[in-house]
């Protein structure tokens, strides 16, 4: 699935849609690193690298070795305004982001105690603020977890 519309793994866990690309997209398709986009880009894609290991890593703790190791082998980023067809689950960060997607249908419903932060488990979609630390603090990120794991999200 190689193309400049999508960077990282070809069958995700979980997949980032974002409004803009990263600077040498191409470059990258190949075979990215998170290590290679943060250098190629600016601080703001180390925020949005460093919060999806965040909500990714299958262990909260281990969440830096897992960006550096891990991240774009079993995540990936996707930078059209449409779900891939793909059984994972699919993040769009930012309301502006979702209002690209049109007339998508879902039922995401708010956390109860986050109400920043919508799911919806059948289409297995997570809507949330754009992945940015003032936005999405480590708080939000804990109630982010804690829904995915009762979603299944995570292995045992």
């Amino acid at each position: 699935m190689a193309s400049i519309d999508f960077l990282g793994a070809a069958k995700p866990r979980l997949v980032l849609y974002l409004p803009h690309r990263p600077n040498q997209l191409a470059e990258l398709v190949g075979a990215p690193t998170s290590r290679e986009l943060i250098d190629a880009n600016s601080n703001h894609w180390r925020k949005i690298v460093t919060l999806l290991a965040k909500v990714a890593s299958p262990t909260a703790d281990e969440w830096r070795r897992f960006r550096d190791e891990q991240l774009l082998r079993q995540t990936a980023l996707c930078f059209e305004p449409r779900l891939i067809d793909s059984d994972c689950w699919h993040w769009i960060g930012g309301k502006d982001n979702l209002q690209r997607f049109g007339s998508m249908r879902h039922s995401a419903q708010p956390l109860a105690d986050c109400s920043c932060v919508s799911i919806d488990p059948q289409r297995r979609l997570l809507l949330t603020p754009y992945p940015d630390y003032r936005q999405l603090n480590n708080t939000v990120v804990s109630h982010i977890r804690r829904a995915l794991e009762d979603c299944g999200f995570y292995p045992p």
